[in-house]
């Protein structure tokens, strides 16, 4: 039995600047953290002794009997992209719900690539986790998805992610003085708006309009310079992110008309009105995860205006995809051996 956990993120500022035809041609670089909130994959070798040949537990259970059956794309990929031939149950468990803005579908697909690698005998680098799920989701599931996600999930941690023309991508972390990571880390409330959304149909909006809103995005990613100054500078203020997060989403809700509805909006003025600083709706947009930034003594007032919504303590995470349990089958282990001599 092998299992990867592998942590969601909270992305802060520069989205929309990791999709591909965007920063291909000018660049692109965010900043945000994955959170202790994890997607748990779980592998093991299915007996052989029932009709099926796969059986994949997550929000449904598939029992098929060859990989092209498979209705969820990432598991249908990974496995025809590894050339997986043996029977298998993956099991999947998240600590949040799916489509929720939080990276899940990113997480899921490291997470299966690190977990399916450790059943094959290999030990997957960071980079190469990133890159792999990027190329997956981008190019064999043809997904409308950014970059930064996978990374997140690979990496862990409180990151500036650069994107450069050239394709390469650059993991800087965000050193900042246990005071101020403190600061930020009692600040951010997240709550669940309880409304789902398919990410992937939104950032095909954002993307068709990436160069009619290119001024919305330099301006986003020069929040990524400004933001980091404020975590690297002990003298300034952190209710500075908090101000830049409103800036921020103010921006983002004019990348696509589907971002934001009039329920999210009220959401978010409900949240201001009670002593937020800022805010922004997490992920692609439409629904799922908003974030709040709110001085500590406020949160009560927050919590109690959004007494309908369920808040989610979240602390800043600090590593990427990780193999948790690895007790790979003996005979297995015996036979790969054997043919690696």
């Amino acid at each position: 039995m092998i299992i990867s956990r592998t942590p969601f993120r909270v992305s802060l500022f520069g989205g929309g600047s990791d999709y591909p035809p965007w920063y291909r041609q000018h660049g692109g670089a965010v900043l945000g953290m994955t959170i202790n909130k994890y997607c748990y994959i779980t592998i093991r070798p299915l007996p052989p002794f029932f009709e099926h040949r796969h059986r994949i537990v997550y929000s449904r259970i598939e029992l098929v009997k060859t990989t092209s059956e498979i209705d969820h794309p990432s598991v249908r990929a990974v496995l025809t992209e590894m050339n997986i031939r043996e029977g298998l149950e993956i099991h999947h468990d998240g600590d949040l719900p799916a489509r929720s803005g939080l990276g899940s579908s990113s997480s899921f697909t490291v997470g299966l690539l690190n977990a399916l690698n450790a059943y094959e005998g290999r030990m997957m680098s960071k980079k190469r986790l990133a890159d792999e799920a990027i190329r997956i989701e981008q190019d064999v599931i043809k997904e409308n998805v950014g970059s930064q996600d996978q990374v997140w999930a690979a990496y862990g941690g409180l990151n500036r992610i650069n994107f450069r023309t050239d394709d390469s991508i650059g993991v800087v972390p965000i050193i900042t003085d246990d005071r101020k990571r403190h600061q930020l880390q009692e600040s951010m409330l997240l709550f669940f708006t309880g409304l789902a959304r398919n990410a992937s149909t939104i950032a095909g909006d954002k993307i068709a309009n990436l160069e009619k809103k290119a001024q919305q995005i330099r301006t986003m990613v020069q929040m990524v310079d400004e933001a980091q100054a404020i975590l690297q500078n002990p003298r300034r203020s952190i209710n500075e992110i908090g101000q830049l997060l409103h800036d921020s989403w103010q921006l983002k809700r004019e990348l696509a008309a589907s971002i934001t509805s009039s329920t999210i909006d009220d959401i978010y003025e409900a949240g201001r009105k009670a002593g937020a600083i800022g805010g922004k709706l997490l992920g692609a947009g439409g629904g799922g995860f908003m974030l709040f930034f709110v001085e500590p003594d406020k949160r009560p007032s927050v919590i109690k205006a959004l007494g309908k919504l369920i808040p989610v303590p979240v602390e800043i995470g600090r590593d990427g995809s990780r193999i948790i349990v690895y007790e790979p089958d003996e005979h297995r282990s015996m036979a790969q051996n054997g043919q690696a001599q």
